[in-house]
């Protein structure tokens, strides 16, 4: 019996040398036949025997043990039926909630605001004005508005008037679901300049993104029916 932690652990220390030595061999392969992966992040085995993944960032390759394939798409487990590269993104994507610099957005809220949401939007966005004209109907939300220009150097001025709008929230409502020009206005607009460099650092690519309590990240606009399925899951 003495004998058993003893292989236990000689079992783990061959296991562990193992899966280094694969994660260089393959790293190795790949880096040598394909310039654009000599910088891979994480090299990882999958629930699918012989498939490793390969990560870049947040973008996900699969090969084989010598890397001599590589397979650029999404891994479905049909038994749990669930997309395990989607999971897998979706938690390299997720965002603390607690960590979002809250000081560097504005309050939109409904009803008694008990739930949270985070968006970062465009003011020329149009995809971010059906979404927010969906939003009408989602009540008891605290929305934190992010202002986020990303689509032109109207939507850095735009976002200015209304970060420096006395009444920021009135002035974003008026443009989104009334398309009323916000008016000139100026102020200190570091917290602008905050949220491009915040958004550059977690990849937010498009707008609206939404990032919910529990850290999900949703790229893009969605109806008023999935947020509250969303944020439901996210209040559990």
């Amino acid at each position: 019996m003495k004998l058993l932690p003893t292989l236990l652990a000689a079992t783990a220390l061959f296991l562990g040398l193992n899966a280094s030595a694969q994660d260089a061999a393959i790293r190795k392969a790949l880096a040598e036949r394909i310039p654009q992966l000599q910088q891979i992040d994480e090299v990882r085995s999958t629930p699918m025997k012989g498939l490793y993944e390969v990560r870049i960032g947040t973008d996900l390759f699969y090969t084989d043990a010598q890397g001599n394939y590589l397979i650029q798409g999404e891994l479905i487990d049909t038994k749990a039926r669930r997309n395990l590269t989607e999971d897998r993104i979706n938690k390299l994507t997720a965002v603390d909630f607690k960590a979002l610099p809250l000081q560097d957005a504005f309050t939109l809220v409904r009803g008694n605001g008990e739930r949270k949401l985070a968006v970062f939007e465009d003011p020329n966005c149009g995809y971010c004005k059906r979404f927010e004209k969906d939003m009408q109907n989602v009540d008891n939300v605290t929305v934190y508005l992010f202002l986020y220009p990303i689509l032109s150097p109207d939507s850095a001025e735009k976002s200015r008037n209304i970060w420096c709008a006395k009444d920021r929230a009135a002035a974003w409502d008026d443009h989104m679901l009334r398309d009323k020009t916000p008016a000139a206005a100026s102020c200190d607009t570091a917290a602008l300049q905050r949220n491009l460099a915040f958004g550059r650092k977690h990849k937010i690519t498009g707008t609206p993104t939404l990032i919910f309590a529990d850290g999900s990240r949703v790229p893009g606009a969605i109806g008023a029916q999935d947020v509250e399925k969303r944020l439901a899951a996210a209040g559990k």
